[in-house]
């Protein structure tokens, strides 16, 4: 019997026309491209901070949970997920329970820091607007004798940043470093350009609107 002879692996197969050429293997799809990170925000305000803040404060107060949410006019589960350190507080909420906790909005969300303190450009406990292009990065909380607060504002066009009455005797001053914004009381704010000032009450309902994009301002609260 007749030795075969081995077919090359390139060679037609059996019984093909000479010349016909072998379907080539299909070219693997090229991988997409990954996507671009997305750039990161400024970071939020630290929960087991503010879980613990609240706790405290509403001890002090000897209210319950169902109490204070009463008084801040927010779900009492909202409550109890924010001293659980979950959920994902707006500026809107946690002003409302300063208010009701009477205590100044930095006791709420600033950690306990060294002596000197260096925040650098992105950096610091910042909390959103629900309601507004607004963050407010809070710089520096009062210290022992001394009623006022210091927030750097990122604030862009659209929904006004409207705010209801803070502790009676507030005065809120504010310098703008960017940009254009309408900012005072709810029914006289005043256009301000960079280099700016205004001082108003905080103790009545005020608003702050940006006028152009990437508007930023420094505010110094000072509490009653």
């Amino acid at each position: 019997m007749a030795q075969q002879t081995p077919t090359p692996a390139d060679a037609p197969p059996p019984g093909a026309p000479t010349g016909t050429p072998v379907p080539a293997a299909p070219a693997s799809a090229s991988a997409p491209a990954p996507a671009a990170p997305a750039a990161p925000g400024p970071p939020r305000a630290p929960l087991a901070h503010i879980a613990e803040a609240l706790r405290r404060e509403r001890t002090r107060l000897e209210v319950s949970l169902s109490e204070l949410a009463k008084r801040a006019g927010i779900a009492k589960s909202t409550l109890s997920q924010l001293e659980s350190g979950s959920g994902n507080p707006s500026v809107e909420t946690l002003w409302a329970l300063s208010v009701a906790l009477d205590v100044p909005f930095s006791r709420l969300v600033e950690p306990v820091r060294t002596t000197v303190q260096v925040i650098r450009a992105g950096e610091g406990p910042a909390v959103p607007s629900e309601r507004a292009d607004y963050v407010a990065t809070l710089l520096s909380s009062s210290p022992p004798g001394v009623r006022r607060d210091l927030y750097f504002l990122q604030v862009e066009p659209g929904s006004p940043r409207e705010s209801a009455p803070h502790m009676s005797g507030t005065v809120e001053h504010l310098v703008v470093g960017a940009g254009r914004v309408l900012a005072g009381p709810r029914d006289a704010p005043v256009e301000l350009g960079p280099g700016d000032y205004v001082s108003y009450p905080g103790d009545v309902p005020h608003l702050c609107e940006a006028l152009e994009p990437g508007t930023t301002c420094v505010m110094v609260m000072q509490h009653g």
